[in-house]
């Protein structure tokens, strides 16, 4: 029914253009005048949401309002807003989803509260026997072991008893040689980057993600990709803040 009635006014305006042109022109600029008044509406629409700040609902209301009404004066009055809210709503949803990435524990113990900021790597790295898992990076304060960023492996082994090098790069830089250690203990497999403070600085001051390359037991380095660019450094307070 709905496609219908656009057909049939279609039909009586051009029977009436036929039997009386002025009556075909008025009634042509009646329905300009109407899309006219509709495409302004949506306009309206998009204007509030973008003045508050909703750029997700600005940016759907400007995508109806150009799809329905291209050629209105609306759609081209909003058209660069339109594109600034596009822009805005990636970047509030790509935000989001880094910031999910991040895993922020406050836990008990004897000397007082640990605190930790976690992030699984963005892709699995095979690292032993098993199948390829994520690696994970840890920035730790704790009471009485002080701060501390290690890796985390579910698998393998690092290579670096007695010590390593590890390569670290932000976003798409130059990578830089950090002194790490792996410690001499079965409780976990994990490897410390001694300039925990370098890491935690590049990690914040990412604006998509930190890949660090690490030795292992399996022979050769791995690489593992961190997310990073929404690191809420204060969450771990006692860390240098931007």
């Amino acid at each position: 029914m709905t496609r219908t009635i656009p057909l049939l006014l279609a039909f009586a305006l051009a029977a009436c253009q036929q039997a009386d042109p002025e009556a075909g022109r008025r009634a042509a600029q009646a329905q300009a005048a109407q899309a006219e008044a509709k495409a302004e509406e949506a306009a309206k629409a998009f204007d509030a949401a973008f003045d508050v700040g909703n750029f997700a609902l600005a940016r759907a209301q400007g995508d109806v309002l150009l799809a329905q009404h291209p050629e209105s004066s609306a759609a081209a009055r909003i058209r660069e807003r339109h594109a600034q809210a596009r822009d805005r709503a990636d970047a509030e949803r790509t935000q989001r989803r880094l910031s999910a990435l991040w895993a922020y524990q406050s836990q008990p113990v004897k000397q007082g509260t640990q605190l930790s900021a976690g992030i699984y790597s963005r892709d699995p790295v095979k690292t032993g026997d098993k199948p390829a898992d994520r690696v994970r990076l840890i920035f730790r304060d704790h009471p009485d072991w002080g701060r501390s960023a290690y890796l985390v492996l579910a698998d393998g082994d690092f290579d670096c008893y007695g010590g390593c090098r590890v390569e670290v790069a932000v976003d798409d830089g130059a990578p830089a040689r950090m002194a790490a250690s792996r410690p001499d203990t079965d409780e976990a497999i994990a490897m410390f980057i001694e300039d925990e403070f370098a890491l935690w600085r590049k990690a914040a001051a990412s604006e998509a993600s930190v890949s660090i390359t690490f030795p292992v037991k399996a022979g050769g380095t791995r690489t593992a990709v961190f997310e990073t660019g929404a690191l809420d450094t204060a969450k771990l307070p006692r860390w240098p803040q931007p």
